[in-house]
């Protein structure tokens, strides 16, 4: 079987790429850190691009793509650290009004977490008793609700679980853009760090990581097995959290810096590995298929 991506699946990559560049660029994140909320325009911009519509049948408004086209589209989203509950809202697309256009945000009570409760228009499970709790993650925030037992998200199931990540692979990738991209460029002893062996390593490393969780992902994306889902989450959460960790290093002292964007990537990665399918569940779950 050809696993390699078709013309079209490219050609989506890229534009959602561009599209994300345009409404997400830099700026516009900063902007996100110092003022967490979602932004509606935003929201409605991706509605109207066929984001959360991605894999509704176009007979009732959506583009009818499958569960490997929207891998694509959320290692992109993963790619910018784009805010908000987009994997409850896609899944949530033609079942609540409005989702599926952005005009609604919607939320889900996974694993007891629940991110984003205040901006959300609809919840999807019960989250009485919710109490807000400090995130560390500046652009995710949460609240908590006791009692709720450990679960693979009611929104969407295991495709909730891959989507996320999907998003971790995307982090994972831009991380090592950036250790990359810096390791050109910094200069220590009159050459370029990227020319010392350790940092080769280091970002050889991230590479493989990346490439490793993007294949597992990928791979489940067509079996939705969740067996395979479940190791293909526990490789991109190790390559998000891992490659941002060293992308810090070869940054140096700079990379722990606020005004850099590493510690963002390393934040997010945090908050994904324990949103849906925490590392020991999802090990329980491939120690019981094999």
């Amino acid at each position: 079987m050809d696993f390699r991506l078709g013309e079209d699946q490219r050609a989506l990559r890229k534009g959602v790429r561009e599209l994300l560049g345009r409404l997400f660029d830099r700026e516009a994140l900063r902007a996100a850190v110092d003022s967490p909320a979602v932004d509606r325009g935003l929201w409605r911009e991706l509605g109207a691009a066929g984001f959360f519509a991605l894999r509704l049948p176009e007979e009732e408004g959506g583009v009818g793509l499958g569960l490997p086209e929207a891998v694509l589209v959320f290692e992109e989203a993963g790619r910018v650290l784009l805010p908000g509950p987009l994997v409850a809202t896609h899944l949530a697309a033609g079942s609540v009004p409005g989702a599926a256009e952005g005009d609604v945000v919607v939320t889900d009570v996974g694993e007891g977490l629940v991110p984003w409760l205040d901006e959300a228009d609809v919840v999807l499970g019960s989250a009485g008793g919710a109490v807000p709790m400090r995130s560390v993650d500046p652009l995710t925030p949460l609240h908590r609700v006791p009692g709720v037992p450990a679960a693979v998200s009611t929104t969407g199931g295991w495709e909730a679980v891959l989507l996320t990540a999907a998003e971790q692979v995307g982090s994972a990738e831009a991380s090592t853009e950036k250790a990359v991209s810096h390791a050109r460029e910094r200069e220590q002893f009159g050459q370029a760090i990227g020319g010392f062996q350790a940092v080769k390593h280091l970002c050889a490393g991230m590479l493989v990581r990346t490439e490793l969780a993007r294949a597992a992902v990928r791979a489940a994306s067509l079996t939705v097995d969740p067996v395979e889902i479940a190791g293909a989450k526990l490789l991109a959460d190790e390559a998000a959290t891992a490659n941002a960790r060293d992308c810090l290093q070869v940054h140096g002292g700079m990379g722990f810096t606020w005004e850099a964007d590493v510690h963002l990537h390393l934040k997010r990665a945090w908050v994904r590995a324990e949103l849906l399918l925490p590392a020991a569940r999802a090990e329980e779950t491939v120690a019981a298929g094999l």
